[in-house]
Protein backbone atom coordinates (compact mmCIF):
# COMPACT_ATOMS: atom_id res chain seq x y z
CA UNK A 1 0.00 0.00 0.00
CA UNK A 2 1.15 3.20 -0.70
CA UNK A 3 2.25 5.37 2.42
CA UNK A 4 -0.47 7.66 3.51
CA UNK A 5 -0.68 10.32 5.98
CA UNK A 6 -3.87 10.53 8.35
CA UNK A 7 -6.29 12.49 6.91
CA UNK A 8 -8.30 14.49 9.58
CA UNK A 9 -11.80 16.30 8.29
CA UNK A 10 -14.42 17.88 10.87
CA UNK A 11 -15.96 14.54 11.63
CA UNK A 12 -13.60 12.02 10.24
CA UNK A 13 -10.23 10.38 10.63
CA UNK A 14 -9.04 8.39 7.11
CA UNK A 15 -5.91 6.31 8.56
CA UNK A 16 -4.50 3.69 6.24
CA UNK A 17 -6.53 0.33 6.97
CA UNK A 18 -5.02 -2.15 9.18
CA UNK A 19 -5.75 -5.43 10.92
CA UNK A 20 -7.48 -3.46 13.70
CA UNK A 21 -10.33 -3.09 11.20
CA UNK A 22 -10.65 -6.69 10.08
CA UNK A 23 -13.43 -7.62 12.03
CA UNK A 24 -16.86 -9.83 11.69
CA UNK A 25 -18.77 -5.87 11.64
CA UNK A 26 -16.33 -5.21 8.64
CA UNK A 27 -17.33 -8.77 6.53
CA UNK A 28 -21.15 -8.23 7.48
CA UNK A 29 -21.44 -4.64 5.65
CA UNK A 30 -19.52 -6.74 2.59
CA UNK A 31 -22.88 -9.17 2.77
CA UNK A 32 -25.37 -7.24 3.09
CA UNK A 33 -27.24 -6.71 -0.16
CA UNK A 34 -28.38 -3.35 0.64
CA UNK A 35 -25.03 -2.02 1.58
CA UNK A 36 -23.38 -3.35 -1.14
CA UNK A 37 -26.34 -3.35 -3.41
CA UNK A 38 -24.20 -0.90 -6.44
CA UNK A 39 -21.22 -2.78 -5.71
CA UNK A 40 -19.38 -5.76 -7.57
CA UNK A 41 -19.14 -7.07 -3.72
CA UNK A 42 -22.67 -7.74 -3.98
CA UNK A 43 -21.39 -10.72 -6.16
CA UNK A 44 -18.86 -12.15 -3.99
CA UNK A 45 -19.19 -13.80 -0.64
CA UNK A 46 -16.70 -12.37 2.21
CA UNK A 47 -14.79 -13.59 5.31
CA UNK A 48 -12.11 -12.68 7.21
CA UNK A 49 -9.55 -14.40 5.28
CA UNK A 50 -10.89 -12.64 1.99
CA UNK A 51 -11.00 -8.89 3.52
CA UNK A 52 -7.65 -9.48 5.20
CA UNK A 53 -6.36 -10.85 0.97
CA UNK A 54 -8.16 -7.37 0.02
CA UNK A 55 -6.52 -5.29 2.11
CA UNK A 56 -2.70 -7.30 1.76
CA UNK A 57 -3.38 -6.94 -2.14
CA UNK A 58 -2.48 -3.29 -1.87
CA UNK A 59 1.31 -4.17 -0.34
CA UNK A 60 3.49 -2.55 -2.67
CA UNK A 61 1.50 -1.09 -4.83
CA UNK A 62 1.28 3.08 -5.68
CA UNK A 63 -2.33 2.63 -4.37
CA UNK A 64 -4.46 3.12 -1.34
CA UNK A 65 -7.19 1.76 1.30
CA UNK A 66 -8.63 3.80 3.95
CA UNK A 67 -10.60 3.25 6.86
CA UNK A 68 -12.93 5.76 7.84
CA UNK A 69 -13.33 6.57 11.27
CA UNK A 70 -15.28 9.03 13.26
CA UNK A 71 -14.50 11.45 15.55
CA UNK A 72 -15.46 12.49 19.17
CA UNK A 73 -16.74 10.62 21.85
CA UNK A 74 -18.61 8.17 19.57
CA UNK A 75 -15.65 6.42 18.08
CA UNK A 76 -16.11 3.99 15.26
CA UNK A 77 -15.58 2.68 11.92
CA UNK A 78 -18.05 3.33 9.63
CA UNK A 79 -16.72 2.98 5.90
CA UNK A 80 -13.70 2.63 3.94
CA UNK A 81 -12.20 4.53 0.77
CA UNK A 82 -9.68 3.34 -1.65
CA UNK A 83 -7.65 4.86 -4.24
CA UNK A 84 -6.37 2.95 -7.17
CA UNK A 85 -3.55 5.07 -8.66
CA UNK A 86 -2.01 5.28 -12.41
CA UNK A 87 1.66 6.75 -11.43
CA UNK A 88 2.39 6.66 -15.19
CA UNK A 89 -1.01 8.93 -16.23
CA UNK A 90 -1.08 10.53 -12.42
CA UNK A 91 -4.92 9.65 -12.49
CA UNK A 92 -6.18 8.06 -9.02
CA UNK A 93 -9.44 6.38 -9.20
CA UNK A 94 -11.52 6.75 -5.74
CA UNK A 95 -13.79 4.38 -4.84
CA UNK A 96 -15.74 4.65 -1.20
CA UNK A 97 -17.97 2.34 0.77
CA UNK A 98 -19.95 3.84 4.13
CA UNK A 99 -21.01 0.45 6.16
CA UNK A 100 -22.54 1.93 8.98
CA UNK A 101 -26.22 2.27 7.56
CA UNK A 102 -26.92 5.11 10.35
CA UNK A 103 -24.48 7.24 8.91
CA UNK A 104 -25.76 7.29 5.51
CA UNK A 105 -27.73 10.48 3.83
CA UNK A 106 -25.67 12.68 6.31
CA UNK A 107 -23.06 13.71 3.63
CA UNK A 108 -19.91 11.15 4.93
CA UNK A 109 -19.82 9.76 1.77
CA UNK A 110 -19.08 13.34 0.21
CA UNK A 111 -16.84 14.27 3.57
CA UNK A 112 -14.84 11.07 2.57
CA UNK A 113 -14.42 11.47 -1.02
CA UNK A 114 -13.52 15.45 -0.77
CA UNK A 115 -10.91 14.38 1.78
CA UNK A 116 -9.39 11.69 -0.04
CA UNK A 117 -9.75 13.37 -3.45
CA UNK A 118 -7.96 16.63 -1.58
CA UNK A 119 -5.26 14.13 -0.73
CA UNK A 120 -4.44 12.83 -3.99
CA UNK A 121 -4.27 16.19 -5.55
CA UNK A 122 -2.23 18.05 -2.48
CA UNK A 123 0.01 14.92 -1.90
CA UNK A 124 -0.01 12.71 -4.24
CA UNK A 125 0.05 14.96 -6.99
CA UNK A 126 -2.28 12.79 -9.24
CA UNK A 127 -3.50 15.51 -12.38
CA UNK A 128 -6.90 13.82 -12.34
CA UNK A 129 -9.16 11.84 -10.24
CA UNK A 130 -11.95 9.51 -11.34
CA UNK A 131 -15.04 7.87 -9.97
CA UNK A 132 -17.77 5.49 -11.50
CA UNK A 133 -20.95 4.50 -10.40
CA UNK A 134 -24.66 2.68 -11.87
CA UNK A 135 -26.81 5.30 -12.63
CA UNK A 136 -29.18 3.90 -10.01
CA UNK A 137 -26.90 4.59 -7.46
CA UNK A 138 -28.02 8.26 -6.91
CA UNK A 139 -26.01 8.68 -3.60
CA UNK A 140 -22.90 8.15 -5.53
CA UNK A 141 -23.90 10.38 -8.54
CA UNK A 142 -24.79 13.06 -6.18
CA UNK A 143 -21.24 12.70 -4.42
CA UNK A 144 -19.20 12.98 -7.87
CA UNK A 145 -21.14 15.72 -8.80
CA UNK A 146 -21.19 17.70 -5.44
CA UNK A 147 -17.33 17.14 -5.34
CA UNK A 148 -17.55 19.15 -8.84
CA UNK A 149 -17.14 16.12 -11.22
CA UNK A 150 -18.31 16.54 -14.62
CA UNK A 151 -19.01 13.19 -16.36
CA UNK A 152 -16.06 11.42 -18.57
CA UNK A 153 -18.43 8.57 -20.18
CA UNK A 154 -21.01 6.29 -20.10
CA UNK A 155 -21.43 2.32 -20.69
CA UNK A 156 -25.26 2.20 -21.40
CA UNK A 157 -27.52 -0.47 -20.26
CA UNK A 158 -24.00 -2.05 -19.15
CA UNK A 159 -25.55 -3.78 -15.65
CA UNK A 160 -28.64 -5.49 -14.61
CA UNK A 161 -29.94 -4.56 -11.17
CA UNK A 162 -33.49 -6.44 -10.91
CA UNK A 163 -34.15 -6.99 -14.12
CA UNK A 164 -33.37 -3.46 -15.21
CA UNK A 165 -30.81 -2.04 -17.37
CA UNK A 166 -29.05 0.61 -16.02
CA UNK A 167 -25.40 2.57 -17.61
CA UNK A 168 -22.67 3.02 -15.95
CA UNK A 169 -21.55 6.38 -15.29
CA UNK A 170 -17.90 7.65 -15.15
CA UNK A 171 -16.79 11.03 -13.96
CA UNK A 172 -13.64 12.96 -13.54
CA UNK A 173 -11.92 16.31 -11.73
CA UNK A 174 -8.58 17.92 -13.00
CA UNK A 175 -6.49 18.97 -9.91
CA UNK A 176 -6.14 22.54 -11.47
CA UNK A 177 -9.94 23.25 -11.26
CA UNK A 178 -10.33 21.89 -7.45
CA UNK A 179 -7.63 23.79 -6.66
CA UNK A 180 -9.03 26.74 -8.80
CA UNK A 181 -11.82 26.28 -6.23
CA UNK A 182 -10.30 25.91 -2.89
CA UNK A 183 -11.08 22.06 -3.27
CA UNK A 184 -12.70 20.81 0.10
CA UNK A 185 -16.62 21.82 -0.49
CA UNK A 186 -17.33 23.65 2.87
CA UNK A 187 -19.74 22.62 5.51
CA UNK A 188 -22.74 25.24 4.38
CA UNK A 189 -22.59 23.95 0.88
CA UNK A 190 -21.98 20.17 1.18
CA UNK A 191 -24.95 19.20 3.34
CA UNK A 192 -22.18 17.86 5.85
Amino acid sequence: MAKSKVIETERLIIEPFHEKYLTERYVGWLDDPEVVRFSEQRLRAHTLKSCRAYMNSFEGTPNYFWACVTRGPDIRHIGNANAYVDTRNKVGDVGILIGEKNYWGKGYGLEVFAAVTDYLFRENHVRKVTAGTVSANTGMVRIMERAGMKEDGRRVRHVLFDGQEFDVVYAALFRDDWLKYSGVPSSSSSGY
